[in-house]
């Protein structure tokens, strides 16, 4: 049977891996010295629960069971300012379940804790290598924003690898997960069975103008980089309106100025463009609509384009299977008290789906709140959502 108390205490643990010092958040961004650390005691973990560690050139961890196995899991690292659950509750909710089922000669279940699932270097990127999504040689060329490639910061936990996993021992992946939105919150629902995951894109536009001085060169002179994204932010929001749905998301979340000093007119600007909605056609013609409009404000301003690489995930539907399995165990366990949803947020999961049939399993997040310290969810649902999921792996 399961261990709610142990559950909770590993969960508590993990997340002294990089506390914050700030409510519960956690700080343990991908390869960072606390991720690493917090690695190491999962693997730790796994071993102590009779599983296999193995550990893949990217970082991965893997606790398995003999196969064929189901998987479940997540991912440990966080945001730059990050929640304790976010990830976390997916890895020790697998371990629970897998440490119980050895425990009571139940299924054999493995466990994973993806590497960079919150992007540092991409897209869900240790999930996307070992899924075959994304070559290894193509990853290790990415970099973070500070100029770091991701082949140097694997080098740093280089000593830990043990070999690939190969994904044919696994018939599924199921992957629990705080919802990170405000549904399940305001709804009172405890559970959501998850039915499919938006596709998102991700690339990085960079305006050039001309670096000058801010007190002596008039405004109708400049070439300002600054202004020109500040531009094509204001059309973009009106070109995209007849193109979107209420659940479709863009976000320009990240920018550099350079020289990035108060006296200098600032002449270029690398910003990050993300959109997401779940359907693959209406992606692209956001594409579409995203390039024109960069074109445009550069030929307006005066100003040079250049588009990096596009990173992305195209939208995916659950494995019905599962999805009836988790609807079963949410019926059983939390009767009036779950719903089906879509999920908004990138997952796992989705790169998992180029393997094996996947599903995720949803648990509320307080006032919606995620990618924040201030990111929690009751104790009690945390363990409804164990249960479900203990539930739906037996019954499989």
């Amino acid at each position: 049977m399961i261990n709610p108390d142990r559950f909770l205490s590993d969960l508590h643990q993990l997340r002294s891996f990089g506390a914050s010092g700030t409510g519960k958040g956690v700080v343990r961004p991908a390869y960072s010295d606390p991720d690493i650390a917090a690695r190491c005691w999962l693997a730790d973990r796994f071993a102590d629960a009779g599983l296999q560690v193995e550990i893949d050139p990217m970082g991965n961890v893997f606790g398995l069971a003999c196969a064929p196995s189901m998987l479940l899991g997540s991912h440990s690292d966080s945001q730059p300012e990050g929640g304790w659950l976010d990830g976390a509750l997916g890895v020790i909710s697998a371990l629970e379940i897998a440490r119980s089922c050895k425990e009571s000669g139940g299924p054999a279940v493995s466990v994973v804790s993806f590497q960079d699932e919150e992007g540092r270097f991409g897209v869900t990127t240790g999930s996307a290598v070992w899924s075959g999504h994304l070559d290894q040689e193509r990853a290790d060329d990415l970099t973070d924003h500070s100029g770091i490639t991701l082949r140097e910061a694997r080098a740093t936990m280089s000593d830990m690898v043990t070999g690939p996993v190969n994904p044919s021992q696994f018939s599924g992946f199921i992957e629990m997960h705080i919802e990170q939105g405000p549904t399940l919150d305001t709804s009172g629902d405890i559970i959501g069975v998850v039915t499919g995951i938006v596709g998102i894109r991700d690339m990085k536009i960079t305006f050039e103008g001309q670096q000058n001085h801010a007190g002596t060169t008039p405004m109708a002179l400049r070439r300002d980089a600054f202004q020109a994204v500040s531009h094509f932010n204001m059309l973009l929001n009106d070109r995209l309106q007849n193109v979107v749905t209420p659940q479709t998301v863009w976000t320009i979340g990240h920018i550099t100025l350079h020289p990035n000093a108060s006296s200098i007119v600032p002449g270029r600007a690398t910003f990050s463009m993300q959109w997401r909605d779940a359907d693959a056609d209406r992606l692209a013609r956001m594409e579409e609509i995203i390039r024109s409009t960069a074109d445009d404000v550069a030929q307006m301003n005066g100003m040079a384009l250049s588009f990096g690489p596009m990173l992305g995930l195209e939208p995916v539907a659950m494995a019905q299977g599962l999805v009836d399995a988790l609807s079963d165990a949410a019926r059983n366990i939390v009767p009036d008290a779950w719903r089906k949803m879509p999920s908004g947020a990138l997952h796992d999961a989705t790169n998992l789906s180029r393997l094996m049939p996947v599903a995720m399993l949803f648990v509320p997040s307080i006032d919606g709140i995620s990618h924040a310290f201030q990111e929690d969810t009751k104790e009690e649902h945390l363990v409804a959502g164990l249960r479900v999921l203990n539930h739906a792996v037996r019954s499989l």
